[in-house]
């Protein structure tokens, strides 16, 4: 399958070729400001789709616009025409085109173009006009203020928020990217579409959000990173680290019996963190009230006794590694683990809270 992809280059297009060429769509004819119209009118001839991404958007005179964006356009429907061959066209639009600007303008005659390429030849025309596109690989302090904030932010630059609470409309890159792909087997109707989810939100919360991912490294709180906006504006936060970024420390705690150390707490799912423990050595000696913890023994063998606090009842478990296996507090009963391995004991450790000074919910009965 022949695809062609204009602005294969830019921010989107980086993106969609990534994608389509892990889908298996490997023919692709990527387009940039290099490319000649002379190469492009020929790349047409045998096309059997083609996404158009590139436009102007930042020129040095308001010419350009109707040059990159309409007149643009206008050369690829009229090159297809001549093809004979109906193919598909999909094209990056803006929600500027509705704006008597001459961004806008050009978008709107560019929009026309296509529905007159529809018209004239009865093929698929999909049109998308974009709110605020945010992701991965996107050009910092150019046309996106997420990019400019994402770099920012991790580089200990200051970012200038005027009107904090001033709505704004994202849509993600990897959704825009799925939708897209999706038009090569999908039977859309032709006019103008829309990619889904979009968010509202305001710059002032974006600019919250992404200040909490940077000091998440300090206070080892994350975010609820997993679903929606927050996990999208993460994962470009992310991409804007430098490789000396990639990693950081977090603090342990040592003694006589081996070393705690806490990787991750979350607001509303506990904590992850993992300990050592020498051989003969044994940790814990208390109970809980309300808190669970779950064990999980990732390097060498380890006994774990219970106790009921107020029966008396004992039970024992022992657990090595080569069989992964979790152990979890219950509360009322006391619990210790010893090494009785050995070589160092390595336990992997996750509690449903996360630890509060003042209230720690742990008290010291030992078995």
């Amino acid at each position: 399958m022949n695809i062609i992809v204009t602005g294969a280059n830019g921010f989107i297009g980086k993106n969609l070729c990534t994608m389509l060429a892990e889908q298996g769509y490997n023919d692709l004819i990527k387009v940039d400001i290099e490319t000649t119209r002379e190469q492009l009118a020929g790349y047409l001839q045998n096309a059997d789709f083609v996404y158009h991404l590139a436009g102007v958007n930042r020129p040095q005179h308001d010419s350009e616009f109707k040059e990159g964006n309409a007149d643009l356009t206008t050369f690829i429907v009229d090159e297809l025409k001549k093809s004979g061959n109906r193919t598909p066209i999909m094209v990056s639009s803006s929600i500027q085109a509705e704006r008597d600007n001459a961004y806008g303008v050009s978008k709107a005659q560019a929009e026309q173009a296509l529905e007159q390429y529809g018209t004239d030849t009865g093929a698929g025309y999909f049109i998308y006009r974009f709110p605020n596109v945010f992701g991965k690989w996107c050009r910092p302090n150019y046309n996106s203020f997420v990019a400019t904030f994402c770099h920012n932010i991790a580089h200990d630059i200051d970012i200038r928020v005027d009107n904090p609470s001033a709505p704004v409309t994202l849509v993600y890159i990897d959704d825009i990217c799925a939708e897209l792909i999706s038009l090569l087997s999908s039977k859309k109707n032709s006019g103008l579409n829309s990619v889904a989810p979009e968010y509202s939100t305001t710059v002032g919360e974006v600019a919250d959000l992404l200040r909490a991912f940077k000091s998440s490294r300090e206070s080892l709180v994350t975010e609820n990173v997993g679903t929606g906006l927050t996990r999208a504006l993460y994962s470009t936060y992310l991409s804007y680290l430098s490789p000396s970024q990639f990693s950081y420390s977090v603090p342990s705690y040592g003694d006589e019996r081996g070393v705690f150390c806490e990787m991750l707490k979350t607001k509303e799912a506990g904590q992850f963190s993992f300990f050592t423990a020498h051989p003969g050595i044994t940790r814990g000696g208390h109970y809980h009230h309300s808190k669970n913890e779950k064990f999980l023994v990732i390097k060498g063998k380890a006994l774990f006794k219970f106790e009921h606090i107020i029966t008396g009842e004992r039970y024992e478990l022992l657990v090595n590694s080569i069989k992964p296996e979790i152990v979890e507090t219950v509360p009322g009963w006391s619990h210790d683990v010893t090494n009785v391995g050995n070589d160092e004991l390595v336990v992997m450790l996750w509690a449903n809270e996360v630890f509060d000074r003042e209230a720690p919910d742990t008290i010291a009965k030992p078995l």
